[in-house]
């Protein structure tokens, strides 16, 4: 068959009434299933910042009126980010990089900048799942290590925990710590003074380490054969867990005053700008917008899969799980203050201090506590292996789609992906020294979350709204899901998503600090430049790359600038050949022919 495109004539062998794929698709894949989809996308951005982040945040931030900018950011900027980005890799069936050379090649660097972010998140965040497999494994004990003291890694300042009903807070007595505390410094961390200490391997660490990255491997080898397979179970276990704790959270003394405390809105604190900060980079952040998660999976819909939809639920499933997450954390958090004697103010954390600290010490006092224990890190464990092994899933969704020729023979992809793997566990080594902690969290603030997200998020909204044309991608979106997304996607495209990005963004650099760890060590000036200057390595990609590509260019500035700016049909128009596949692989009973005065096929 030949067809009339835009740029010139294409011929498409169509035999027996189905067109085919182009070569370069060949091996690529679907879905098995319209359930492994969701499943694995949920499994992306549901995980352990559900549990610890959005509950402290939402007490921190005025209790129920912090919904308000919440919700506002969900409906401004994560929904319609996470529906740009999921739709992208749909239309395209490319991974997070060559998406942006078929749509606008001038920004094929926000492709590589976001890849960096993966990998520097994968060899980082995976250090939390090896944290919880050790706490699991101690979990199998007559008695739980942390809830008393009188171990070799406790001081004379320990003070038991194990009298109930105490009447005065034990938390602000002079020279003493609890045994949960030590227990987390002194027996898991071994943690050091500071950065420039880094001190040994912690070796019952390294081999948590070796243990979860062996997992992650086997959840991607096959590619999303596995990946989907796997999230039918790390994706569904941990809600049922979390229902279990629910139920466990809520049945407990003095839980209501812990669920007052999470709700109570106080109104005053809509004016403070640092409310509206935290409730938009929590969306960015549980959403894993920007990083080319949700491209990558939309990759590997069918072309007429109702992708508008899919983000909707998605969204708003991961929002009401970390409302939910709320209710279970702080229940807990209230029977502690009941059994102690103790303010809220004095048991709620955020990050890591809430899995680790906070949420273990609440478990110690209950009945069985060995059981609440391995419920609640085994539910650590499968929100943060989703997490990982789809971060991984997509760099390698990347690679191939970059290599097509050679990475889709044999085993290549297979030895690719162990290359990966073992690369990021030799450098996730330094992460388990007892310096590795201070490292983390430098990583953690300067470039896999905040500033970077946000830039990456407001170069991608500007790329596909005002150079590559919202209009223009509404009218893809048309084509594939069968009717025309709301208008309001278009504005936030266009205006407030980029606007609030940037606002954001003058907002955090305005209220700049030099980074704490746990409000006492301040990190030096040279560890602070560190940290930004592997954040500015990763956003350089972009400009960087459109240096590149004008150098490479023929004509004068301005053609050359025109080219790069225009999409590259040739695979976009191949694209709309492939039929929309069903469940079981199978193509439809249609026949596409050919309308002359487009050039477009129809069925």
């Amino acid at each position: 068959m030949v067809v009339n495109g835009k740029n010139g004539t294409y011929t498409v062998s169509v035999p027996n009434g189905y067109p085919q794929k182009p070569k370069e698709m060949e091996g690529r894949g679907y879905w098995g299933t319209k359930a492994e989809f969701i499943l694995t996308v949920m499994g992306a951005i549901i995980g352990p910042g559900n549990v610890w982040r959005f509950p402290y945040l939402c007490y921190r931030n005025g209790g129920g009126v912090f919904f308000i900018p919440y919700i506002l950011f969900m409906f401004t900027c994560g929904i319609p980010l996470f529906f740009l980005e999921t739709a992208l890799g749909q239309y395209t069936s490319q991974g997070g990089i060559t998406c942006w050379r078929k749509i606008c090649p001038l920004f094929q660097g926000l492709g590589y900048a976001s890849h960096l972010i993966i990998a520097f998140s994968a060899t980082s965040y995976i250090i939390i799942i090896a944290w919880a497999f050790f706490y699991l494994f101690s979990s199998f004990s007559a008695d739980l290590p942390w809830a008393t003291c009188g171990n070799y890694w406790n001081t004379d300042s320990c003070l038991d925990l194990s009298h109930p009903n105490m009447s005065h807070s034990i938390t602000s007595r002079v020279n003493t710590t609890l045994p949960v505390v030590e227990f987390w410094q002194r027996r898991v961390l071994k943690i050091s003074g500071g950065i420039e200490e880094v001190g040994s391997l912690r070796w019952e660490l390294v081999l948590c380490l070796i243990l979860t990255w062996v997992i992650c491997y086997f959840c991607v080898w096959k590619g999303i054969k596995s990946t989907g397979k796997a999230a039918f179970f790390t994706a569904t276990f941990p809600f049922i867990m979390l229902l279990v704790l629910l139920v466990r959270g809520v049945t407990l003394p003095g839980a209501m005053k812990g669920i007052i405390y999470y709700l109570y809105p106080d109104l005053s604190r809509l004016s403070d700008p640092q409310v509206w900060m935290d409730a938009g980079t929590q969306i960015f952040f549980s959403y894993a917008i920007s990083l080319g998660f949700l491209t990558s999976l939309g990759s590997y819909n069918t072309y007429n899969n109702d992708c508008y939809k899919d983000c909707f639920y998605l969204c708003l499933l991961n929002s009401a799980t970390s409302i939910v997450a709320g209710f279970a954390i702080f229940s807990v958090l209230g029977f502690m203050t009941y059994e102690q004697g103790v303010d809220i103010s004095e048991v709620a954390q955020s990050g890591p201090g809430l899995a680790f600290i906070v949420y273990p010490r609440a478990v110690a006092m209950m009945p069985m506590p060995q059981v609440w224990s391995v419920c609640f890190f085994i539910m650590i464990i499968l929100l943060g292996l989703d997490s990982q092994f789809v971060g991984l899933e997509c760099l390698m969704t990347s690679l191939v789609d970059l290599f097509p020729i050679y990475l889709r023979q044999g085993f290549r992809r297979e030895l690719v992906l162990l290359v990966i793997c073992c690369t990021c566990c030799v450098l996730g080594l330094s992460l388990v020294t007892e310096g590795g902690m201070y490292l983390l969290q430098l990583l953690d603030h300067h470039v896999c979350s905040g500033t970077t997200v946000l830039l990456l998020s407001l170069c991608e909204s500007v790329s596909i709204a005002w150079v590559y044309g919202a209009d223009r991608f509404c009218g893809n979106i048309t084509d594939m899901i069968g009717y025309r997304p709301h208008p309001l996607m278009m504005y936030c495209w266009r205006y407030i998503t980029p606007f609030i990005c940037f606002g954001t963004f003058i907002f955090s650099l305005v209220k700049y600090s030099p980074l704490k760890f746990s409000n006492t060590y301040v990190y030096p000036l040279w560890a602070n430049i560190m940290g930004w200057f592997i954040a500015t390595v990763s956003l350089s990609l972009i400009p960087l790359f459109v240096l590149y590509k004008m150098m490479q260019g023929k004509g004068t500035l301005r053609q050359r600038f025109i080219l790069l700016c225009q999409p590259v049909d040739d695979l976009l128009l191949d694209q709309k050949y492939l039929p929309a596949l069903g469940a079981n692989g199978t193509p439809p009973n249609t026949e596409l022919k050919p309308l002359s005065h487009t050039g477009e096929l129809t069925q």
